[in-house]
């Protein structure tokens, strides 16, 4: 029972990390463009010689 005075607020605090790191990303424009990345790889852009 007294491991969860200590579980409790250690879980609390990775989720309140993970949930700023994915708030960053957003407001960092991580995500704007999540097509264009599957589109990238079809295109080719080798030029032969």
């Amino acid at each position: 029972m007294t491991g969860l005075i200590y579980l409790i607020p250690l879980a609390l605090l990775l989720g309140a990390t993970g949930l700023g790191a994915f708030l960053w990303a957003v407001n960092s424009g991580q995500f704007d463009d999540p097509e264009g990345a599957s589109q990238r790889i079809l295109i080719d852009e080798d030029h032969p010689l």
